[in-house]
């Protein structure tokens, strides 16, 4: 254990020391709010939209964030040209399929995405589930909110991480990682971090903070979460 928190403190040092440039294309909630927890962890936030631009930006970025929140037509275009180019640079890049179980064009649009080979995939049971059965009834959520609890979704996750070749995390009371073989469980946070809009968008874009300082996805991912959860818990005792 003292050897795991050593090594997730190495990682957070390293983003405070490389300050890695995050390009992530978001939604309109979150902006602000994804922004000041990148720039609390240490990294250097870019939002940047434009398909006549986003090519070209990934390329000098360290990481990418893709999120569909607020999902329309023009953004979808440059997420995938986003992470085209993020993939031929050899840019890592991050996943958050908001609500990919609500419709059948959200669904669709984090289907395609996925099938871009990101680096890692974070989102909430219900998301994960839909992602990785690609039917309506197993990733069915709320809205973009949850109704399958992150264990529920693990065997789903592990699937779809050895699949796609990449790192998956479910997001909750409990949060889990997976690259298809190891499995972590992450118990940090607090039940007020709930209570506040774009949290799991947040952590999405811290864990691309991290990703962008080291390769091993799976690693990067469990000391994004740990870190943002530790956070919360701090957050939630001055609150």
């Amino acid at each position: 254990m003292t050897a795991q928190a050593d090594a997730i403190w190495a990682l957070l040092s390293a983003v405070r020391e490389q300050q890695p440039l995050v390009h992530n294309i978001t939604n309109f909630v979150v902006m602000n709010n994804t922004a000041n927890a990148l720039l609390a962890v240490g990294a250097s936030p870019a939002m940047i939209h434009s398909s006549d631009e986003v090519e070209d930006f990934v390329a000098v970025s360290q990481a990418l964030v893709v999120n569909i929140g607020t999902l329309y037509s023009e953004q979808i275009a440059a997420c995938k040209l986003a992470a085209l180019r993020a993939r031929a640079a050899g840019v890592p890049w991050i996943l958050d399929p908001v609500g990919a179980g609500a419709t059948p064009y959200r669904r669709a649009a984090a289907s395609a995405l996925a099938g871009l080979h990101p680096t890692a995939v974070r989102g909430n049971g219900s998301e994960i589930l839909a992602l990785a059965e690609r039917t309506q009834a197993a990733g069915q959520g709320r809205g973009v909110d949850s109704l399958h609890a992150p264990e529920t979704a693990v065997e789903a996750a592990r699937r779809l991480a050895a699949d796609s070749q990449t790192a998956v995390a479910i997001t909750g009371a409990v949060d889990y990682v997976t690259d298809g073989h190891r499995v972590a469980a992450i118990e940090n946070g607090h039940s007020l971090m709930a209570r506040v809009t774009g949290m799991g968008c947040s952590a999405t874009a811290v864990i691309g903070a991290f990703l962008g300082v080291e390769r091993d996805a799976f690693a990067a991912t469990v000391a994004g979460l740990a870190v943002f959860g530790v956070a919360g818990e701090i957050a939630a005792q001055r609150a």
